[in-house]
């Protein structure tokens, strides 16, 4: 794995084929998206345990609205806040400072930028700077007890964890994104 090199060219094959759906088509997938990753981020709550396990999750939906269109993907980022106030305005807080700028800054980050370490490196930043905001600028305890004074200590292994984070996050988009045009090049 070279950390120069071109993460994912399916990526953008999909996006080329997403470019020949009508705009209510990728109207309606941005909805459906945005439902499952407002239905995913809420998970922690409704199922306490398992749930934190799956709301992590709810950055795919949003890295694959972005993928289909940018403007699409925003939406998709706003939409799922708005339904998030309704469902769970706890997890509405939370979403786009951390789970959602991470699909999104994926996402924008495999479209414009292309190279692997260039997608970690915006990614973690993005992170990083929504979690620093939630910690220091909000005084919310994302991170719980552990981080409640102003520290680069902290911030130092804020923006480890994010970059790790975001660089799973990336090669797990990687592979979604090699089987799913397999599976779109079969069904053509």
């Amino acid at each position: 794995m070279n950390l120069f090199s071109i993460l994912s060219l399916e990526s953008y094959k999909l996006h080329d084929y997403f470019k020949t759906y009508s705009h209510s088509k990728k109207l309606v997938l941005a909805a459906l998206f945005s439902a499952l990753a407002a239905i995913l981020q809420s998970t922690g709550n409704f199922l306490p345990g398992i749930g934190y396990l799956i709301s992590p999750f709810a950055s795919l939906p949003i890295l694959i609205c972005t993928i289909i269109s940018i403007p699409f993907g925003l939406q998709s980022y706003v939409l799922t806040f708005l339904l998030l106030i309704l469902i769970q305005p706890g997890e509405s807080f939370i979403f786009p400072f951390t789970t959602g700028i991470v699909g999104l800054g994926i996402g924008l980050a495999l479209l414009i930028l292309k190279r692997r370490i260039g997608i970690i490196a915006f990614t973690s930043i993005l992170l990083t700077g929504g979690i620093c905001f939630l910690l220091y600028i909000v005084d919310f305890p994302v991170l719980g007890p552990i981080a409640t004074s102003f520290s680069l200590r902290v911030i130092g292994f804020i923006y480890i964890f994010s970059f790790l984070y975001s660089w799973v996050w990336a090669e797990l988009s990687r592979f979604i994104f090699m089987k799913w045009y397999k599976l779109v090049e079969k069904n053509r």
